[in-house]
């Protein structure tokens, strides 16, 4: 899939969102995708930050804006309210430290109670270049996303495995479900979920539709 940088020239916007503990990699996981960037060095997020990806997928140009949110309680009013209008997430533990792993059950929860219930959920396990230090294993992963029908993949954003296959397989899927809901609505935006048709400019409420809308030719 091919990355576009020109601004305006796409066919859907979808609002993705990163959740999961402090210090899991989520700030450098952004950063990989959007930049080819990894810092050592990297600081927790104080708040909410964002960034923005384009790329193809099928025949059509998707722009991601990606909204990284700081995993520290003391924050949890400013992440609460930047779910409105997130059609994927990206909920990331640390498969070196077990709490960040049992505490995805709290995130998924928050997630589904902020969002409609056709968002498109990836349980991402990163640091996976620390293998020896592994202290959740694939299969148990694999497994809790089988039981919650979310999707499931390890990274490393340090080495660059899985970041970009993760986001692109987010995003594609998001548009099958964009487009299964155009089709099934006979061309009707309306049928969206509530909050996720907007107007482009609004920083928001970012999801689905540009230009002639999610069913143009």
């Amino acid at each position: 899939m091919a990355a576009y940088r020109v601004d305006d020239d796409y066919d859907y916007l979808f609002k993705v969102v990163l959740v999961g503990d402090s210090g899991v990699g989520k700030s450098n996981l952004l950063s990989r995708f959007t930049r080819n960037e990894f810092s050592l060095q990297s600081k927790s997020t104080i708040g909410v930050e964002f960034a923005t990806r384009s790329i193809r997928v099928n025949d059509k140009i998707v722009k991601a804006q990606i909204w990284d949110t700081a995993g520290q309680e003391r924050y949890r009013a400013i992440t609460s309210a930047y779910y409105r209008g997130a059609v994927g997430a990206l909920l990331v533990y640390d498969v070196t430290r077990r709490v960040t792993f049992e505490n995805v059950q709290r995130w998924l929860k928050e997630l589904r109670d902020h969002t409609d219930s056709s968002i498109v959920i990836m349980l991402i396990g990163n640091k996976a270049d620390l293998r020896h230090l592994f202290a959740v294993t694939t299969d148990d992963a694999k497994a809790y996303a089988e039981s919650e029908n979310t999707f499931f993949m390890e990274t490393s954003a340090l080495e660059s495995t899985n970041v970009e296959h993760a986001f692109t397989e987010v995003l594609t899927k998001i548009h099958h479900v964009i487009s299964r809901k155009a089709l099934e609505g006979g061309n009707d935006q309306t049928t969206l979920p509530k909050g996720q048709t907007i107007n482009v400019g609004s920083r928001d409420d970012v999801s689905a539709v540009k230009k002639d809308g999610c069913c143009s030719a």
